[in-house]
């Protein structure tokens, strides 16, 4: 900043609001992100199954994301844990996959320099009736957010209705973020807390991300990306069923 003829100050947040909202063509493209990344998950099953350790999982995921169009995939997370996990951030491991085990796999992959960003939840053989139950409510909790997503809600009031759902309305700030932005950035504005009061407006992208604790150590996240439109919400990924699918 020193070394530049004239200092860099505040812009009145014009680059926030540009950001903020799409054209068509920007929601085009993230549109057919997440139609690649749908390909990718639906053959998830070609690459996990029984046996097979998380880490191959992980870079064969990566690569049925290129096969089925993508530019690249700077962002996979997830994790395969027994009866639901507890992490989803730490480097995929060696562990072969279990019977009871649920695995989540999460991608922000890029289609011409714009993000997709949503995870499929998969039960390794039959899901315990605890992981089936929690995983309905992840959905009811996406689909009752999407309801409600439209012009003139707000960010915060997006958080409350699958807080609700998930927590009974007892999650408040402890339970986290329930999904974000999106577009040429993996997390853009705004964030759905209950602190954001941000109105949503026609061309807003964004993820809905609602994560439910079945017990201490263990717990569920749901992810869907949609784009606000003049008269409610559409959704850009296709949305998951209430039945966890097995592999």
């Amino acid at each position: 900043n020193a070394a530049l003829p004239q200092p860099i100050g505040a812009d009145a947040d014009i680059l926030r609001s540009l950001r903020l909202v799409k054209s068509e063509a920007e929601i085009e493209k993230i549109k057919t992100a997440c139609q690649i990344a749908t390909r990718a998950f639906e053959r998830v099953p070609e690459i996990a199954r029984i046996g097979q350790p998380l880490a191959p999982v992980f870079r064969d995921f990566q690569r049925l994301c290129l096969d089925e169009g993508a530019d690249w995939v700077p962002y996979l997370a997830g994790a395969a844990a027994p009866g639901g996990y507890g992490d989803v951030i730490s480097p995929a491991d060696d562990r072969p996959l279990e019977a009871g085990d649920v695995l989540m796999l999460d991608t922000g992959l890029v289609h011409d320099g714009y993000f997709c960003d949503f995870d499929r939840n998969f039960s390794v053989g039959s899901p315990s009736p605890d992981v089936a139950a929690g995983h309905s409510r992840l959905i009811e909790a996406t689909y009752a957010a999407f309801e409600a997503a439209r012009p003139g809600a707000t960010a915060a009031e997006l958080f409350h209705v699958m807080d609700k759902i998930v927590t009974g309305g007892a999650g408040g700030s402890e339970a986290g973020r329930y999904g974000h932005g999106l577009g040429m950035n993996l997390t853009e504005w705004p964030s759905l807390i209950p602190t954001d009061h941000t109105p949503l407006v026609e061309g807003m992208v964004l993820t809905l991300e609602p994560g439910i604790e079945l017990a201490p150590g263990r717990a569920l996240v749901h992810e869907e990306n949609i784009v606000i439109r003049e008269n409610g919400a559409e959704w850009l990924s296709q949305p998951y069923g209430a039945e966890m699918i097995r592999i």
